[in-house]
Parts: structure tokens; C-alpha cells; sequence
């Protein structure tokens, strides 16, 4: 069934006409630009390329899926979650009306009528400029004119919340958020003159750049609302985003080495680059939230609200000039507002800084001295320009593993760890040949494309670098290329898989050039020799470590219509079926030494105070409530870094020290943070040495029983 040119026309009337008494009600700013929804209409190369990003999906797609009205629901919803996701700017009629178009879109879709997706993104642009005028005459009255000691309470997470009645829910809802906004502010040390000041200037800016929307970026966002029902991997980039893909600021242009995304109305950090001027400051992590730029000593710019581009164009400048981020630390509880500043300087990452390198752990054990080899892989990397040019001494991964292995051998090592931890991939010619290193000759990974058939990869040479005890250590922030290794090193049982399950992403992208943008795609999807995926649950390890980063919010398996986990016929391989036996002592041994280890019962503390902060449903808006909650939390951390700091022989602290560069945001030194010269300070890398001990001293009882 196809829609009429009257229905299009009569739905469009309908959506825009929407409360257009109340909008127009609203206080206007006269310095402000006229808002011109008029101008916001799609465009014919916008049409067309709807066309052919429908007719891609259909055919190439991984998840081959029907455009139908089951699949238009799903638009709809991820449509509606991507306009309002904390469900504060549309009321229950406003949602009444578009329900109307709920099995519609495919029909629509098909025919290159993108005409709802503008009406409802108009809509939004209206109750948003609705808001942010709200809130300019709410501060206009001044924010000493808020009160903060009744008894109302705000709901931290509204995604699944029923939609606000009518005009005047909203209005109630708005000033909810901004008292929410100002007490955050207050509880960070903010005066309020200061906090009337930044908030009147970041609504205006709001308000500015929401005036700014164009046409493409409407188009874009409901494209992206088709192409993630297929895989949140799936996306539309527009013209000037294609230049951006994945917001990458590492390799091609100089910048901070950090990739980013969006976060509501924060700019998140999703990854550090490994050797760039982000990962090595030491001050910033995985979900620190951006919400200041500056330049050298310029002034801080508040970018809370800003599109990702634009915060982007900030952080990049020229190489070996300064640029200054006001950061809110992943760490901090949910209702945490308190930031700090971190001075960085932009460079390019070069490939050598990005190179593995070794390292040697010293340990005595029962009276026995051991040594244990680490190689630090902080990527999968190769010099393409090097390689295809013919160069016999091209960089790569595997060359310098192979070159660091026999470094090491020649000092009588006992075991080698591989740490793979931050590594977020890279070529998967070299997670292919690494993985030979260790298991000579046979397949190390299998990959299926949407039409089911199996390429079965590996690594030709024969013959292996390194057959003596191994450790591979990874984090939630191991991807791509290094869980297709670890899980190689898993399967053929060739050596311990140690540390938390890795992200998940067990999924191929190509690109795709349409008339308008560009289109990329899953087309295919990773799979161990086993047959199990690496997609969703990522590897497991044979002996878990405790996590600071939450689980639930980071990786594959967070990710809104993630593929599933799954499982293919195994390729022909042979295993060595010697280690498994023995992971269930070891892994007995570890929690009994982990027991007593200052730092593991600190971070498993630390875990549980974390879960049980975001666990809260509401927060008060009682100013004595909200600071007492806030000490309860600090005095718990005190607690915990006093009886870290008294079992290491330490002197314990009076107070929590924010300013100090060292402290992860929450006041505490992270262990997995802390700027430190030597591996033995580092709590997991040690342990993961002394796993491998227990093992040769295990298999040398073995011996010892045989003989």
C-alpha cells in the first residue's frame, strides 16, 4: 500500500500545527535568529540516496530483514528514542499522533518519502526551542529564586518513563532538570552567580546551534534510524561526516588521540589511542564525559549540548599547539557534576609509538626465582605503504612480536604474557599471523558473509616463535583483531586467557558510496576455530578479574540490536587438551592470593559501591539530602582508600584530594590509572605472572608424580 499525496500532505499539517499556539507563546529572545522550520524539507539527492540505502540494506545486509511493518515499528521506536531519549521534550498527545505512522514508514521508505521523519524531527526541533526558552526566563528570574529544601525527587533514568501528559507536565518535568542541573553545579563547588552565568550561556548556545539544523542533518538522523534497526554498526554518513568517519582524531589529523560519540547532551570519550597525547596524560579514560574546550590559555568553552562535529573541530588543531578539556571522570556517581581540567598537546600518533614492547616481571616464589616476559600489544598495525612498496624492514605487529620474543628468550624467561589490554583491534592480516607465532601452521579464524558461506583464514608459515607457557591478558576494551587472537590462543588451548570479557565486536563493515553520503554496512561476522562467535559476548576468559568499567554500559553487548551470539561448524583443528584440566586450580589459587591483595579487595569494593550508586532510581532535590548522600559516598571512599593504604604500609589520607592529577575524578588513585614506571605496580600484570608460575609449578608436580 502506498500513502497519497493528501495523506503525506494532511500528516504533515497535523505534526507541524502541533501546540503552534504554545510555541508562540514562549518568551523570544530579539538577538536570537527567527527559527525557520519552513527551509527544513528533504531534498532530491536525500531522496534518492534513501533509495539506495533501503535497496543496500535489503540485498547486502549481514541480518538480511524484511522492510515491512514489524521492521517499521522498530524504526519508529528508535526514531522516537533518538529525538527524546530521556522522554522530556514530547507529551503523550504529541506521541498519539505519530503513532498514526507507526506501520507506515516502510511503505513510505520504499517510495523515497522521507516527509514523517521531517515532520517528526520538526516536531522535536519545536518542543526543544520550547525548553531552552523555558529555561532562559526560569534563570532570568534568578537561581537564588529556586528552592531546594521541599521534598521533591527527580527520576535519574527516564528512558522507559511514561511520556509527560500534557504542556504543562513538561513545563513541570523542565523545572525539575534545571533545579537537577543547578544542585549538581552547587555540589561541585560552583557559586551562584558562576552558575547562572554558565547556564544562561550554555542554553542560549543550545538554542543557537538548534537553530543551525539543516535539512541533512535531519535526513541523516532518520536514515540512521533505519540503518541501526539492522546493527548499531550500521550508519548513514553524510557528506561532511564521511570525511569524519568514527571521529578518529588519531592517525590522519592531529588532535588528542581519542574517539568519541555522543552522549545525550555530552560528548563521552568511547576509546583512547594507544601512544596518544590522551593515553599517556594519564588523566583521562573510557566514559569521561567532555564538557569544556579551551585553547591554550584561552577561555573554557562549555560544550554541553553541542553536536559531536563541532565539539570535535575544537579539540583538533595544529600540531604542537595546546588545547585544555574540562572533563567529568567516568568514576564520579551519577549525580557527580564535579569536573576537572586537563592540559594536553596535540600531536599526530606515529607508528612506532604505537609498537609493541617488552618488559621483564622478576618474582620468588617458595624460594624459587622466576622471570616473566611481557609484551605490550597496544594494536594490530602494519605499515601498508612500507609493505606495498616492497620494503624488506616494514613495521608490523607480528614482525616486532617475533623480534621481541627472541629478545626475550635469550634472558631465560619462564612464561610470557601477552597484554592485550586497550588494544581495540586494528589489521586482521595481523591478528592472523600473530596467532601463527604461537601455534605454527592451521586456521585462526573463520569468516561468514550474508549468503552463509565460510572463508577459513590462517597463517601459512610454518613452524612457531614462542611454545613455552603463555598468558594472554585482556580488558572489555580488547576488540576486533584481539579477540579473534585470543580466542585463537583459547581454542587450540595454547595458552590462559586472563582478565574480563572482551567488548564483542565479532562484525565486518564495508563501505558503500551512494549518490549523497556514504553507507556503511555489516556484511559479515568473525567466528573462532571453534565456531563460536566473537559478536556480542566477546571471549571469556579461562580466570576472571574484577572491573572497574561497567559492563552493562561498555561493549557489544550494550549496544541497542547488537547481532546475537552464535554458533557455526568448527573448522579442522588440533587442540592441546592439557591446560583445561587445570584452570579450576588455578583459578583457586588466584582468589585465595587475591583474597589478600590490597588492591583486588579495594577494587571489589569499589564495584560495589559503584553498582549500588547507579542503582538509585530517584535523586532528591533537597540540597542538606543531596550533600548528605554525597558525603556517605565520600566517607565510604575514604574508608576504602585508608584500609587500601594501611595494608600496603602506607599513611592514610584525612580527606579525598580532587584536585590532584593522579585521582581518577572520584578522589581515589584508580589502580588501573595510576601513572607508574615499572609493571610490577601494576596489580593485574603481576597476578597475571604469578597464574603462570602456578602453572609450571603445577605441571613440574605433574612431572614429579609421572616420574
Amino acid at each position: 500500500m502506498k500513502v497519497s499525496n493528501i495523506l503525506r500532505k494532511s500528516c504533515l499539517i497535523a505534526l507541524l500545527s502541533l501546540g503552534a499556539s504554545a510555541f508562540a507563546a514562549d518568551t523570544v529572545d530579539s538577538a536570537m535568529p527567527i527559527l525557520d522550520l519552513e527551509s527544513l524539507q528533504p531534498t532530491r539527492e536525500q531522496m534518492i540516496a534513501s533509495l539506495n540505502t533501503v535497496e543496500l540494506l535489503r540485498r547486502h545486509h549481514y541480518n538480511r530483514i524484511r522492510l515491512d511493518d514489524a521492521l517499521s515499528s522498530e524504526v519508529f521506536d528508535t526514531y522516537l528514542r533518538q529525538l527524546d531519549p530521556q522522554r522530556s521534550l514530547f507529551t503523550a498527545a504529541d506521541i498519539d499522533t505519530f503513532e498514526e505512522y507507526r506501520h507506515k514508514l516502510d511503505d513510505l521508505l520504499l517510495a523515497g518519502d522521507l516527509s514523517i521523519g521531517f515532520a517528526m524531527h520538526t516536531r522535536q526541533i519545536q518542543r526543544a526551542d520550547q525548553r531552552m526558552a523555558y529555561a532562559r526566563q526560569l534563570l532570568r528570574e534568578g537561581v537564588d529564586k529556586l528552592d531546594f529544601t521541599g521534598d521533591q525527587s527527580i527520576l535519574i533514568d527516564r528512558e522507559e518513563a511514561d511520556w509527560p501528559t500534557d504542556e504543562k507536565a513538561l513545563h513541570t518535568l523542565w523545572r525539575q532538570q534545571i533545579k537537577d542541573e543547578v544542585l549538581r553545579l552547587k555540589l561541585a563547588g560552583r557559586e551562584t552567580d558562576a552558575i547562572q552565568d554558565l547556564l544562561e550561556k550554555r542554553y542560549a548556545n543550545q538554542q543557537k546551534r538548534l537553530y543551525q539544523t539543516r535539512s541533512e542533518d535531519i535526513f541523516q538522523n532518520y536514515i540512521n534510524a533505519l540503518a541501526q534497526v539492522y546493527d548499531p554498526h550500521t550508519q548513514y554518513l553524510s557528506p561532511d561526516n564521511a570525511e569524519n568517519f568514527d571521529i578518529n582524531m588519531s592517525l590522519s589529523l592531529e588532535g588528542i588521540g581519542a574517539v568519541l560519540q555522543s552522549d545525550n547532551d555530552y560528548t563521552k570519550i568511547v576509546r583512547l589511542v594507544p601512544a596518544g597525547p590522551a593515553e599517556k596524560s594519564k588523566q583521562l579514560s573510557t566514559a569521561d564525559r567532555i564538557i569544556g574546550v579551551a585553547q591554550d590559555k584561552g577561555e573554557m568553552v562549555d560544550v554541553v549540548g553541542w553536536r559531536l562535529d563541532e565539539v570535535v573541530k575544537l579539540i583538533r588543531g595544529p600540531k604542537g599547539s595546546s588545547v585544555r578539556l574540562e572533563v567529568i571522570p567516568a568514576s564520579n556517581p551519577p549525580s557527580d557534576m564535579t569536573s576537572r581540567e586537563v592540559a594536553l598537546v596535540r600531536e599526530a600518533v606515529k607508528l612506532e609509538d604505537q609498537a609493541a614492547k617488552s618488559s621483564v616481571l622478576e618474582f620468588n616464589e617458595h624460594g624459587n626465582d622466576y622471570r616473566i616476559g611481557v609484551i605490550e600489544v597496544p594494536g594490530f598495525y602494519i605499515d601498508f605503504k612500507a609493505y606495498r612498496r616492497g620494503d624488506a624492514d616494514y613495521r608490523s605487529t607480528t614482525r616486532d612480536v617475533r623480534r621481541l620474543l627472541g629478545e626475550l628468550q635469550k634472558q631465560d624467561i619462564d612464561g610470557i604474557v601477552l597484554d592485550l589490554r586497550n588494544n581495540g583491534g586494528g589489521s586482521l592480516q595481523e591478528a592472523t599471523e600473530l596467532t601463527g607465532l604461537f601455534i605454527g601452521q592451521g586456521p585462526s579464524v573463520l569468516v561468514r558473509d550474508s549468503k552463509g558461506d565460510v572463508q577459513v583464514l590462517d597463517d601459512p608459515n610454518a613452524g612457531v616463535a614462542y611454545n613455552g607457557p603463555l598468558a594472554v591478558i585482556v580488558n572489555r576494551l580488547s576488540a576486533s583483531a584481539s579477540e579473534i587472537f585470543a580466542g585463537a590462543i583459547q581454542d587450540y588451548g595454547r595458552g590462559l586467557v586472563i582478565g574480563e570479557p572482551t567488548f564483542g565486536k565479532g562484525t565486518v563493515q564495508s563501505i558503500q558510496p551512494l549518490n549523497h553520503g556514504e553507507l556503511k554496512f555489516t556484511l559479515a561476522k568473525f567466528y573462532r576455530v571453534s565456531g563460536q562467535s566473537t559478536q556480542n559476548r566477546g571471549v571469556v576468559p579461562d580466570i576472571a578479574y574484577p572491573s572497574l568499567l561497567e559492563t552493562a554500559e561498555i561493549g557489544e553487548s550494550s549496544l541497542p540490536r547488537a547481532l546475537p551470539w552464535d554458533t557455526i561448524p568448527p573448522a579442522r583443528y588440533q587442540a592441546d587438551t592439557g591446560l583445561q584440566p587445570l584452570i579450576p586450580q588455578l583459578t583457586d589459587r588466584h582468589k585465595a592470593r587475591a583474597a589478600n591483595d590490597p588492591q583486588f579487595v579495594y577494587t571489589l569494593a569499589r564495584i560495589d559501591l559503584n553498582r549500588s550508586m547507579q542503582e538509585r532510581e530517584y535523586l532528591p532535590l533537597n540540597e542538606a539530602k543531596r550533600r548528605a548522600e554525597q558525603k556517605e559516598f565520600e566517607d565510604k571512599l575514604l574508608a576504602m582508600e585508608n584500609t587500601r593504604r594501611k595494608a600496603l604500609g602506607e599513611e592514610p589520607l584525612d580527606a579525598l584530594d580532587r584536585e590532584d592529577p593522579l585521582m581518577d575524578g572520584s578522589g581515589l588513585p584508580s589502580p588501573l590509572e595510576e601513572e607508574d614506571t615499572d609493571d610490577k605496580d601494576d596489580p593485574f600484570l603481576a597476578e597475571t605472572g604469578h597464574i603462570l608460575i602456578d602453572l609450571l609449578e603445577i605441571k613440574r608436580q605433574q612431572v614429579a608424580r609421572a616420574g
